[in-house]
């Protein structure tokens, strides 16, 4: 028997089929009933599970990351689809094709390397040029950057999300350096494949996306100016002489202040046109990414807006064309 994707499920369905256990969390409610908020997952989609009135010792069993079989209803609520769970256990990966559970990347990525590394190769600056070509020329990280996620649950959350989102910013970052002579396209073009790079130790994925020890203690800012101060070293090792110290700071600091505030995580704000560039080609990237994924992973396909997301507190119209 097919198994029936998160895609296509609809208000009403019953369901007893095998997910991903993409996250696992014990809440209380008003009352100080705990219930069970389960993120289920397959190749298609993300829906999430409720089971009410648990206690702690029956879902000891389950965690993130396995594989479970879930017994539920979908319902509307709130303009979206859930599920309302009332059985949910352990099964083996043998028992389920795991290809169901990859979710794939949008491209290709070996056109977007091709891509990255046409653009890096470009640099004029002696320097930078040869540091970009110690991180190009480093096979393992290289595959770490073609298979890592962007993010866990937001932008680009899937494997070879990471390179999609650099390649999209070096484009961009390409284009506006014609349009603001002012800024250094060389040191631009670097700092975005720099920015999140250290993502490829922040995180894991396989089975599901998650963060690594190293990710939750260092984050990956932290984890990219390790990166690159031990490029630096095999970088001036080729030269035969330091680095310019200015660039070296430039390039630091986009790295610190990409996120554009401290209260959003950065270390610093960003001050330099290039820090301020890449900020907001960054955010650009991320935002369009978000708003064009939520409407088209929308479950609800009988309303012309997606449910409130708290995280952009806002819902997204879809258009009435989508409605079916």
């Amino acid at each position: 028997m097919a198994r029936v994707f998160v895609k296509e499920l609809k208000d009403g369905d019953s369901v007893n089929e095998i997910f991903l256990l993409a996250d696992k969390q014990l809440r209380a409610n008003r009352n100080a009933n705990l219930y069970l908020l389960a993120t289920l997952r397959d190749r298609t989609g993300v829906v999430s599970g409720l089971m009410w009135n648990v206690v702690e010792e029956t879902v000891q069993h389950i965690s993130a990351g396995e594989y479970v079989r879930v017994r539920g209803k979908v319902q509307l609520y709130q303009g979206g689809l859930q599920m309302i769970v009332t059985h949910i256990d352990q099964v083996s990966e043998s028992s389920c094709d795991v290809e169901d559970f990859q979710v794939q990347p949008q491209a290709n990525a070996a056109p977007m390397l091709a891509r990255l590394k046409e653009l890096l190769t470009s640099l004029r600056c002696p320097q930078l040029l040869t540091l970009a070509q110690c991180f190009l020329e480093d096979d393992e990280l290289v595959t770490g950057l073609c298979s890592a996620p962007a993010g866990v649950k937001a932008h680009h959350a899937y494997m070879g999300g990471l390179i999609e989102h650099v390649v999209s910013m070096s484009e961009v970052a390409d284009r506006i350096c014609v349009l603001y002579p002012a800024l250094n396209r060389d040191l631009l073009l670097l700092g975005v494949l720099l920015h999140d790079l250290g993502k490829v130790r922040e995180l894991s994925w396989d089975p599901t996306l998650a963060y690594t020890d190293e990710g939750q203690l260092l984050g990956h800012i932290n984890i990219a100016i390790e990166m690159l101060n031990d490029k630096l070293k095999l970088a001036e090792s080729r030269i035969g002489k330091p680095i310019d110290n200015e660039i070296v700071l430039r390039l630091k600091h986009m790295i610190l202040s990409h996120h554009g505030t401290r209260e959003f995580g950065s270390p610093t704000i960003p001050m330099t046109p290039e820090a301020i560039a890449l900020h907001h080609i960054d955010n650009l990237d991320a935002k369009l990414h978000e708003f064009t994924r939520s409407i088209e992973d929308d479950l609800n396909a009988e309303s012309a807006w997606t449910p409130f997301n708290p995280r952009s507190d806002r819902r997204l119209f879809k258009g009435y064309d989508r409605v079916k």
